[in-house]
């Protein structure tokens, strides 16, 4: 038997009067498991079985099976007001689905249960939801092994002091020099504050992150940085991505 903080990431009716539910656990990563009875009794999961909800579940596996069995839950932080506002919603969702792409069912990396619950929690309050979406795209890209390199050129390997624009290759992770890069479309420019500021975004926990300050010309160039980086990191489009427009 194991008891662990999990959020609910998804749930499905399962026969009459089951749910089948996925969950990310602080421990044991992305498992899933049944609810038996949770649609007609509500007493062992009262109120804690709803997407994004942070809960602490017992479970345990079933024999030769990677499916779990649900033998409780305690509702710790039911986060309604994700579900309250379709921007809230839309951007809750995406946060799901970017971490279940980067951590498939079972690695467990506690850290980013952390990060996912910390932005429910910042999403929930009055931080700047483009702000927030920035963060936590550049540190769970980070998590999951997909960090920018921002300290030298990836090109010549010359050491970026952060005195003059850099460009980013998606293609190799990192940022060139303007000796061997020009801007363009295909390869955005980032200004020394906001190649600093996203380096420091991602190596640092979600609270001092959100203490970088940033403009509206660095929110709009960590932006297209990041789209780019996601869309070659992970060779696919998420489709949450088509509701945050």
């Amino acid at each position: 038997m194991h008891i662990s903080e999990s959020i609910i990431t998804r749930t499905w009716e399962f026969g009459e009067t089951d749910l089948l539910v996925s969950f990310f656990t602080v421990d044991r990563g992305r498992l899933k498991g049944v609810a038996k009875g949770a649609r007609k009794s509500t007493r062992r999961f009262a109120n804690c079985l709803d997407s994004f909800c942070l809960t602490r579940l017992e479970y345990e596996r079933k024999s030769g099976r990677d499916l779990y069995f649900l033998n409780s839950g305690k509702l710790i932080h039911g986060f309604p007001e994700l579900r309250a506002d379709f921007h809230a919603l839309s951007l809750a969702s995406y946060m799901i689905e970017l971490t279940e792409t980067l951590f498939p069912p079972g690695v467990s990396e506690p850290r980013m249960f952390d990060l996912l619950k910390d932005a429910f929690i910042a999403l929930s309050g009055r931080i700047g939801r483009d702000e927030l979406r920035i963060f936590f795209e550049a540190k769970a890209l980070a998590l999951g092994g997909y960090g920018i390199n921002f300290e030298r050129c990836c090109e010549c390997g010359r050491l970026y002091a952060g005195e003059g624009r850099a460009v980013f290759k998606h293609s190799k992770g990192g940022i060139a020099c303007l000796r061997c890069e020009k801007e363009s479309a295909r390869l955005p420019g980032l200004n020394p504050d906001t190649a600093k500021g996203l380096d420091q975004i991602q190596t640092t926990p979600l609270d001092d992150a959100q203490k970088v300050t940033l403009t509206d010309g660095m929110i709009e160039e960590m932006k297209r940085v990041l789209r780019q980086h996601l869309r070659y990191s992970l060779g696919k489009e998420l489709k949450t991505t088509r509701y945050l427009a």
